[in-house]
This record gives C-alpha cells, structure tokens and sequence, in this order.
C-alpha cells in the first residue's frame, strides 16, 4: 500500500494542505568590532632573547577635547537573555579542548619517533588548509609595473598569479648596491590595509616600515598583501561576518589561499639573482603572524620564522580568553584566515612543533587581547619539547614585551635580531628598530593602474577547495557495476573526513522524563545521552487508546518546527516538554492529530537536536550564535553534524522502547533538518524510510556537513539512502530537476526507491 505523509491533521510542516511555518529571514551576521585596549596588567615573564634595552616610542599627539554635551538619559541596562542550552555548550566545548589538549604532542620519547609521525602531520596540516594534494604550481606570469629609487635600496612594485586569475600584489626591497645570495625576508602582512577616496593600497603600505629597516641592513625582503587587504579585496570573513556555513561544509578557509601565496611568494624569490635560497626567513605580526606559521610548517624552504602576535592555543580561543568581551574565547576576535579546518583535531602547539628543528621566536605582549598570554606560554611550553627532542632548545625562544596588540620597537627588535642571528650568524644588538628612511606615500606603493579583469581573487572561495563532481557512467549496465564500489567510497569519505569525530558510542542512560494524558493524547519524554555532556529528550506521542502502534514516525524538529509542536499539544503538556511558559493550543490541529492517531494506530516521535528548543544556546543569528557555530569547526565538527548524530541516538533510543520495536520507524525532517535526517538515515540500519521535506539539493545552501561536499553532493548523498525508501516533497516542477542523479542512477539499479511528490512551499 502507498502511504504519503499527508499531514493536514497532525504535525503542520508535514501537511501537503496546510501552510508552512514561516521561516525568519537571515540576519546579516553582526561585523566584528575593532579590539579595545585592556589596561595593562603585571604578568611574569618568560624567557626572551636578550635584546637592547626599550627605546621610547613616539608619543602620540593629545586627542582634542570636543566641547562638552549634555549628558544623555541612561536607559535601564537591559540584562541579556538567558539560554537554556548555553551552559551545555560551553560544557561541551570544554570537553572537548581537554580531550584535544591531552593528546597533543604526547607519546614522542625521541627524535625518530617524532621524525617518523612528521610526515603524516604534514600532510593533515595542507589537507585542513585545503593544500592536499597540492596544487599543480602554475605558470607564475611575474609583471613589474614599476620601480622606486631610495638612496638605500629600491622597490620594485609587481604581482604574480599564485593560480590562474589569483593575484599576488607585492614590492620587493633591494638593497643597494644591487646584492648576490643576500640573506631574504618574506614579509606577510596582517590586517593593516591602507585606503583613501575609497582606492585600497593593500597592507603592504601600512607595513612598510619592516621591509624598509631589512632592506637598510642587508636584506632582501618581498611584503606581499593578504587576499582581503589589498588593491583587490577578496574575502576572508565568510563565517565570521557574511553567513558563508559553506565554507565548513567545503573544508574552505582562507589561511589555506595565505599559505599557498607565501608558496608561490618563495617560488618566485628562488627566481631572483639576488636571493641566497639557502637563507629565507618569514616574519609578520598578527594575521601575519598566523600566515608565518602556516608557510614555516608547510615548507622547509624556510630557514627560519618570527611569528608575531599571531597564535594561541585551543584554551584560549574556546574557553578562556582576555577580560571584557573576549573573556569567554578569542575566536571572535579573529576572522577566518587564522585558522584551519580542524578536522584532525590538533592544537596549535602542533603547528608550532612543525617547524622544529628551524629557529622559531614566538613574538607578542603582555596585554594582547587577542592572544592572550597564558595561551601562547602553554603552546610555547608544548613546542619547546619537541625541540629538545632535536638537542635545539636554543632554536625555540619566547619573547614577550609589555604592551597592548601592537607593531612596538621592542618587537622589532627581538624579531631583527633573530634574522641576524639565524640568516647572518650576526649576534650583534639592534639598537635601531626603527627604519631611517622616511614612508612612502600609499600611491607610490600601488602595483596597479587597473585591476585585471580576469582576476578570481574576489570569488576564489568558490573554486580553491576543489567541490565534487561525480559524472554518472551512460549505461545502466555499467552504473549497476561502479555504483557498489562508489557508494562504500563515498561512505569511507563521509567517516573519515566529515563524521570522524563523532564521539564512539555509549549507553544511552535512558530516564523517563514524564507521561501526561490528556483529552485522549498521551505524551511521553525520556531523557538520554547522545554524548558525554550532552543530554537531550525524545518525545511519543500516541492517542490514549493505542497500546502498540503501527508505526512510529520520528521527527526531527528545527526551532520553528519545535514550537508548532509545543503549539500543537497546549499548556497542559509542558511539564513533559520542559517548557516554562504558557502555549496556547492550536484546537483544531489537537483535533486532527488525535484522530488520526485513533484510526490509523500511528505514534509520533521528537527531537530538538542539540542547540534546537529546550537546548538553545543563543539566539539565531546573533553574534554569540556564529561564534559557537565557528568554534566547532575547531574541534573537528559542524554544528549540524552533531545533530546528525543527535537524530542518531534518537532513534536508537526509539528502539529501545517497548512500544516501538515491533512496528516499523521512519524519520523525517523538513528545510535543514531534512538534510540533518538524511545523513542520520545513511547512518542508522533500522530506518525504514525517509520523509524529506524541502531538502537542498547542493552544498551551497545546505546545512554544513564538515568537507563533505569535496567528496559528494546533495544528490548524491541522497542516492546513499538506497535502497531505503525515501520520499522527498518539493516545491514545484522546477525543483524535480535537481534530483536527476539519484533518479537516474536508482533506475539503473532496477530498484526505485525514491519518490518525488510535488507540494508547493
């Protein structure tokens, strides 16, 4: 018998008649706020490199003092909301640091040990920045568009192609005479971009007084711009500011396009007559400082790093970050580009112990909100093992000077003396950080006249991380051959690099929760464990006279769908749904749920997945909503990915209920969730059958599946439902086209499964 969800009378996002939940428009996501300076605070210090004694900044001119105003009303403070589920999530990414922290860097007892782990270590490391396999290293096309004439050095103004349409704008600084073999500094700027009458100068400009000081004292030294702070703006803010979740679900990060430009950067210095290859260092504070550690961990070619204010450890980006509004983690300081996709779940210690045995001096103050200083000692102290390891403790050093996030002479020089040391055997002290040569003027510095227009800079989040495109074989014959092969491919994928860092599982530690009968509906709630730390509730609902359903349907709810649900049953069942407010009850529906459940015997089940009803953490959309959704992809997870495995232990759960182990289970979900219940229903062999309403068909506007969509897509996913039957709502002709490749492939197999129904919004 053919049985459709025609849900007009009981759960309204499954009715084919009535209307839909509205769904609340996106909100633009909040843009970060500059970091305010925190007072200074007395910390101890750490061994650093002995450097000259500090010279005195220049003041800064007295800020003018405006006329005064009156002072206006002060509105009561108006306290922020509080979330049911934000101690929960706080809890869990706890967790989750410690269980990181505890295995980075333990079990290496010698060299060879550490020697023989390094290579997979690199090839994790390029594989999160979206680097493995590397890409083939294209024709550079190198152009100097212009050169500047100092009486110290001259600046050559040029770009290069790291790909094809991917611009590298940079000034290289020769020293004069013109050198042979002379000692290299690649420069990799932070977020400093220069711009007047709206024009963008790059950061190289803002940071040119660290090329002009190397260039004064020997070397060469080639500052490039970042991919967002530059003469053309590209995107490094996709999660953080711009709702980009793709991104996750790509395995995409903008360090990884930092990293590969410094690649290209030093292919292009080999080029050059006057670069000792031999004697390449890499320095740069702050975004660049992170990029420094990127390039220094990926490629040997650098002989030695001096990353400033550019790293921290899990602790503080998660959990435990600098007083004020960074207090509860730094990562809503910082923008996409300072970190990887964590799939392997590293900490940052590990990048750092990359580069042993090369000199490394670790830069930063002692009031940097951002970085704070317990997060880098902890690293420091993690990576300094791994040096000794190498008979090179002299190789790893902290330098630690007072001050707020910012450029200070006492970082530049400890950062120049170390180049010296390392790339000219020179232990001499700096005693002048500061350049001699007065700054070039912004125009001056611009490499182009006219931005190419085959430049991808702009839209390289789109192609960097290669998306699947898997073509179906032509012949049925052959497509009944490849699909067996392809489909436990795609399954490998999906464990190994999306869903690896599901927790293993456990007992459920099943606990009823409540059993209310009323107006002759009965609802039930158990409460279990979908993982340590995380405690959720399952709902069944049944009519009063049904002893054993004829079937048990399970929904997994989105936070719209959660609050029809609560709307559907009233205020007399709130004690069972853990809700604390009054509901009014939708009559009617009550009418037709109940009556449906009489006549046909079915039960309906819930779930509000983790973040999702009585586990809501934050609001939607809000600042503090994106900033945990960005630490997931930190410990090797999605937000949604979790839920996945929330839908999972629901329905374990389910089968472990009497009523329910003899009559068949189905799982459904609608928008979002009907994408969480897919992947649920891959995973879990006891599903019978998938209702999956408005279901995205491609990765773009899908919930994030961390790196899935590198091995497959949508449709493709949904061909691993099969053979289980699936039937999958849309809203009109149009959106049947989507769905071609399951369709066709499932025809080949001579088994159709999968079902579309056509039913409007």
């Amino acid at each position: 018998m053919r049985v459709v969800l025609a849900f007009t009378i009981l759960i309204p996002f499954l009715a084919l008649a009535a209307d839909p939940p509205k769904t609340e428009p996106k909100k633009e996501a909040p843009k970060a706020e500059p970091p305010k300076a925190e007072p200074k605070k007395e910390l101890p210090k750490a061994e650093p490199p002995k450097i000259e004694p500090k010279k005195e900044a220049p003041k800064a001119e007295p800020p003018k003092t405006e006329p005064k105003k009156e002072t206006p009303k002060v509105e009561p403070k108006k306290e922020p909301a509080v979330f049911p589920g934000e101690a929960t999530i706080r809890g869990y990414f706890r967790q989750q640091v410690k269980e990181i922290q505890d295995t980075t860097l333990t079990g290496y007892k010698t060299k060879e040990e550490w020697e023989k782990a390094r290579p997979e270590h690199k090839r994790q490391l390029l594989d999160m920045l979206g680097l493995w396999p590397l890409p083939p290293r294209t024709e550079l096309k190198p152009v100097i568009t212009g050169k500047i004439d100092s009486p110290k050095f001259t600046v050559e103004k040029l770009y290069f192609q790291s790909k094809p349409g991917l611009y590298v704008m940079a000034n290289l600084y020769l020293p004069k005479p013109a050198p042979q073999k002379a000692p290299t500094v690649l420069y990799v700027c932070g977020h400093g971009n220069v711009v007047k009458d709206g024009v963008s100068f790059g950061s190289k400009v803002f940071y040119q007084h660290h090329p002009t000081w190397l260039a004064e004292h020997g070397y060469v030294c080639m500052v490039i711009d970042t991919l967002q702070l530059a003469e053309i703006q590209g995107f490094h803010h996709g999660t953080h500011q711009l709702g980009q979740w793709w991104w996750q679900g790509l395995g995409h990060t903008p360090a990884g396009v930092e990293c590969w430009n410094a690649m290209r950067a030093l292919d292009y210095l080999e080029t050059r007559p006057e670069v000792d290859t031999k004697r390449i260092g890499v320095t740069g504070r702050s975004g660049g400082g992170a990029y420094s550690w990127w390039i220094a961990a990926t490629d040997e070619r650098v002989a030695c790093a001096i990353p400033v204010a550019g790293i921290a450890d899990l602790q503080a980006h998660l959990l435990e970050g600098y007083p004020g509004r960074l207090e509860k983690g730094v990562i809503a300081g910082h923008c996409d580009c300072m970190f990887m996709v964590n799939t392997y779940r590293w900490d940052f210690a590990t990048l750092a112990a990359m580069i042993a045995p090369r000199p490394v001096l670790l830069g930063n103050s002692d009031a940097d909100d951002i970085f704070p200083v317990a997060g880098y000692r902890r690293l420091a102290e993690k990576t300094r093992k791994i040096y000794e390891l190498y008979g090179a403790g002299e190789k790893f050093a902290l330098l630690e000077t007072k001050g707020p996030h910012t450029d200070t002479p006492e970082l530049r020089a400890g950062a120049f003396r170390w180049l010296n040391r390392w790339l000219k055997n020179d232990n001499a002290e700096v005693t002048d950080p500061n350049p001699a040569t007065p700054k070039f003027e912004p125009a001056q510095l611009k490499v182009f006249a006219k931005i190419p227009e085959d430049q991808r800079n702009t839209t390289i989040q789109e192609t960097f991380v290669a998306t699947s495109s898997i073509e179906l074989p032509k012949s049925p014959e052959v497509i009944r051959q490849w699909w067996p092969a392809k489909r436990e491919e795609m399954l490998k994928e999906l464990k190994e690099h999306t869903f690896r860092n599901w927790p293993k599982e456990t007992d459920l530690a099943l606990k009823p929760a409540g059993d209310k009968t009323h107006d002759g509906i009965r609802l039930r709630a158990w409460d279990f464990t979908s993982e340590t730390g995380v405690e959720l509730r399952l709902w069944l609902m049944t009519a009063a006279t049904t002893d054993k359903p004829s079937l048990v349907v399970l929904n997994a709810l989105g936070e719209a769908d959660w609050k029809t649900w609560c709307a559907d049953l009233g205020s007399e069942f709130t004690d069972v749904l853990k809700v604390s407010t009054p509901i009014k009850r939708d009559e009617a529906k009550f009418k037709q749920n109940k009556a449906v459940m009489e006549k046909m015997k079915w039960s309906f089940a819930a779930v509000c997945p983790r973040g999702i009803g009585p586990t809501r953490f934050a609001e939607a959309g809000n600042r503090d909503e994106i900033q945990y959704r960005r630490r997931f992809a930190l410990i090797g997870q999605t937000w949604e990915g979790q839920q996945v495995w929330d839908v999972r232990r629901a329905f374990q759960t389910l089968g472990k209920l009497g009523e329910a182990k003899e009559a068949p289970l189905w799982l459904q979900g609608k928008g979002d969730m009907a994408t969480v219940a897919l992947f649920a229903g891959i995973f879990e062999p006891t599903v019978a059958r998938l209702d999956l309403w408005q279901l995205a068909p491609t990765y773009k506007t899908a919930p994030p599946m961390l790196n899935a969509w590198r091995h497959l897509d949508i449709p493709q996913a949904l061909a691993l439902a099969h053979p289980k039957n699936v039937k999958l709502y849309v809203k009109d002709d149009a959106a049947r086209e989507a769905w071609a490749w399951p369709l066709e492939m499932q025809k080949a197999l001579g088994k159709e499964t999968l079902q579309l129904r056509v039913v409007g919004e």
